[in-house]
Parts: C-alpha cells; sequence; structure tokens
C-alpha cells in the first residue's frame, strides 16, 4: 500500500503542473487599453488586478466585461502586461481566445471594445432588436 500513497502524490503534482496558468498571446491589449487600464489600477487601493470575464446574456449571444480583482481565484490564468495582470477563469478564455482589447474615444464616448470578441463562438457581434450593445463595448 506504501506504494499506492507515493503514486497517488506523483499523479497529483502531475496533474497540477499540465494547467498552465501564465497567458502569452491568447488575449492582445492594444497600448490605448493598457494605458488606460493601468491607470485605473493606480488610482485604486488593495487591487492586484482586472478580470476580464464572459457572461451569456442577450439575443448576440456572449457578452465581455471586464471588473476589479482584489484577490484572484485558484484556477486564473494570468495575463502580465508591464507589471499589470490580467486574470482569466480557464471557461472564459476559451471564448476569449484571440481576442484584441482595445480602448476607443469617438467624441465625448469613451470605451473598451473587444475586438474579434465572436470568432470562437460564431456568433456576429450585432443586435437588431434589443436595443443591447452587441457585447462588444463597455
Amino acid at each position: 500500500m506504501a506504494g499506492f500513497a507515493d503514486d497517488s502524490i506523483v499523479e497529483v503534482e502531475m496533474a497540477e503542473n499540465l494547467f498552465n496558468t501564465c497567458l502569452s498571446d491568447e488575449i492582445k491589449i492594444s497600448p490605448a487599453a493598457a494605458a488606460h487600464l493601468s491607470s485605473v489600477l493606480d488610482d485604486e487601493e488593495g487591487v492586484d488586478g482586472i478580470r476580464i470575464y464572459v457572461s451569456g446574456e442577450g439575443c448576440s449571444g456572449m457578452s465581455y466585461a471586464m471588473t476589479l480583482v482584489e484577490k484572484p481565484n485558484q484556477y486564473d490564468c494570468v495575463l502580465e502586461l508591464g507589471g499589470m495582470k490580467m486574470y482569466v477563469d480557464p471557461v472564459a478564455l476559451g471564448f476569449l481566445e484571440g481576442v484584441e482589447i482595445d480602448y476607443q474615444t469617438e467624441g465625448l464616448n469613451e470605451s473598451f471594445v473587444f475586438k474579434n470578441a465572436f470568432a470562437a463562438t460564431g456568433g456576429s457581434g450585432t443586435c437588431g432588436g434589443c436595443g443591447g450593445a452587441g457585447g462588444n463595448k463597455y
């Protein structure tokens, strides 16, 4: 039985090592978005980073958004960019892979824009009936 216990420990260690939590190029952040997110983090105390998340709302499919993070979750994937940390849970990452987050100004309106956000899900990113934002501007 001693051999069984040792094998179990090895299996657990291997399983933990198979899960890569560091992101590199799965999500892209434009220089404008990075600068704005960095200034938001500089203004907040007790915040460790920003979470990018996905929710299944609206007729256009998935909606993408961001929120401040005080403490990351155990299984979060992390994208570090110039000292700033962006957190994504593994399920949301499947919907966000290939996305570029940009920050745009149009007149008096400023917003984060998720470009190519619907490539992984096959949606159009537009909504014609409910007046929703189409899931790609924040």
